[in-house]
């Protein structure tokens, strides 16, 4: 006999398990089913571990610069294997953490791999058992993962994906990122930091390319000054795995091509959604180039089904998923939330320097018609970043011209990932140049040019 739940959960990652959890806040029964680890790939896998190892590679710059505080690090070094066991203590300690929330907030955990099995049914797969559950409603949150490369799909040797990049077994001496992305620019900096000789090949015009233009060359000069090799406009076209090393071939933009040996290499080069084998195809469910298609309520064109996260498209990111699987719950809870919309949604990029956005860029506002105005303002004119050795970097903010709605903002330089979060809240809040100005920042912070760069978009801008 079935176990009825209200709601059934595939997948607990940022999306899955918050969703379960507000679900239950809610009222509603509810089970959860992960095939591998609570809180998916991001906790274990992704943005938190990511995290520890870049934190652990700022330290170590610190430790190589301590001259530039009047400090003295004598030979500093490290060992690759407690760098590794710190982040996987870390996803580990979270993972704990969410099996906690489960069980606090009384949601049923299924370990196994689950599949759609018919309307309002999904069955989990244990070993040789099978576990049968009905429910009114059912969210898949599978999230995605690495996509390979075609011609060289990773070994875990000599090529690899985050998992690998992540855990790896000895540090690269001379390592290729294929990708500039968030995370191929992350990883990136974490082994250029600790000591590996990195190049970055990128197949658009310029990296990070879905951030504002003026932060993507910034980030060029940034990386190149730190001893990163950038090569944009070029596309991998073979690679070829030795016992020790990586023979690549690489077309670059002037029709020429480039041949190189690399110790290793990251493929960062996008991600597959986790949408093969639960069950989609019996049902009918739609999908647009393997994302399942959903309403701004998460409701797919099968009553009762619903998708959140990854696996529904862009922006692939955890806080994403987390509000996304909340919006969902209250609608069917009969909450009447906001639908869903991705119009205000943080970017942020870890590196170092670090970046992060929201909104437009000044291309994209541009583009859609808006009149702008825009405000600049430098890292070097801010006492707190001076004071820190930090700098290097500037902060964007694009203005319609007109009603003085912040249309979007861009960061880069230090801390600006916790920064970003106050242009989020003024934009949730519809605040214009008005409110901001008048706003009192405190000094010194790295915040107050968050302040100056509203007001350089209409010639007030003071330390400048």
């Amino acid at each position: 006999m079935a176990d009825t739940y209200d709601l059934i959960v595939l997948g607990s990652g940022p999306g899955g398990y918050v969703a379960a959890i507000r679900a239950s806040q809610l009222g509603l029964k509810t089970a959860i089913v992960e095939r591998e680890r609570l809180g998916g790939i991001c906790l274990n896998w992704g943005c938190i571990p990511t995290k520890a190892l870049l934190r652990t590679s700022e330290i170590y710059h610190y430790l190589t610069h301590a001259d530039a505080y009047g400090l003295s690090a004598e030979r500093p070094g490290y060992d690759l294997a407690k760098i590794v066991a710190r982040s996987r203590k870390v996803a580990g300690q979270l993972n704990a953490g969410v099996k906690t929330l489960m069980k606090k907030n009384k949601v049923t955990v299924y370990e196994g791999n689950g599949a759609l099995a018919g309307p309002g049914r999904l069955t989990v797969t244990q070993g040789d058992g099978v576990v049968e559950l009905t429910a009114p409603h059912i969210m898949v949150a599978t999230g995605a993962r690495a996509r390979d490369l075609p011609f060289a799909p990773a070994d875990g040797a000599r090529i690899w994906t985050y998992r690998h990049a992540m855990t790896p077994a000895e540090m690269p001496t001379k390592l290729l990122v294929i990708g500039s992305g968030a995370i191929g620019v992350e990883f990136a900096s974490f082994y250029s930091d600790m000591g590996a000789d990195v190049t970055i090949v990128e197949m658009l015009p310029r990296i990070l390319p879905v951030e504002d233009e003026e932060v993507s060359a910034f980030m060029e000069k940034a990386l190149t000054k730190q001893g990163i090799k950038i090569i944009t406009g070029a596309g991998v076209k073979a690679l070829e795995t030795r016992l020790d090393s990586v023979n690549v071939t690489v077309n670059l933009s002037d029709g020429t091509t480039m041949a190189d040996s690399f110790s290793h290499a990251i493929v960062a080069i996008g991600i597959v959604p986790n949408t093969q084998g639960i069950g989609l195809e019996a049902l009918g469910v739609a999908t647009d180039r393997g994302h399942i298609m959903v309403d701004g309520f998460g409701r797919t064109n099968v009553p009762g089904l619903y998708a959140i996260g990854d696996v529904t498209g862009p922006p692939w990111l955890a806080h994403k998923a987390s509000h996304e699987g909340i919006v969902c719950v209250e609608a069917i809870a009969g909450q009447h939330p906001h639908p869903f919309k991705t119009w205000n949604i943080p970017g942020c990029t870890y590196s170092r320097p670090q970046v992060a956005s929201v909104g437009l860029t000044e291309a994209a506002a541009k583009a859609a018609g808006h009149q702008v105005k825009v405000g600049k303002f430098p890292f070097i004119g801010n006492g707190k970043a001076i004071a820190l050795g930090e700098a290097e970097g500037f902060i964007k903010t694009v203005f319609d011209a007109d009603t003085g709605a912040l249309l979007g903002a861009h960061m880069v330089g230090a801390e600006v990932t916790e920064l970003i979060q106050g242009y989020v809240i003024a934009r949730q809040l519809e605040t214009t140049e008005a409110e901001l100005m008048e706003t009192v920042f405190a000094h010194p912070t790295l915040s107050e040019m968050m302040h100056e760069s509203v007001l350089g978009a209409y010639g007030r801008a003071v330390h400048i």
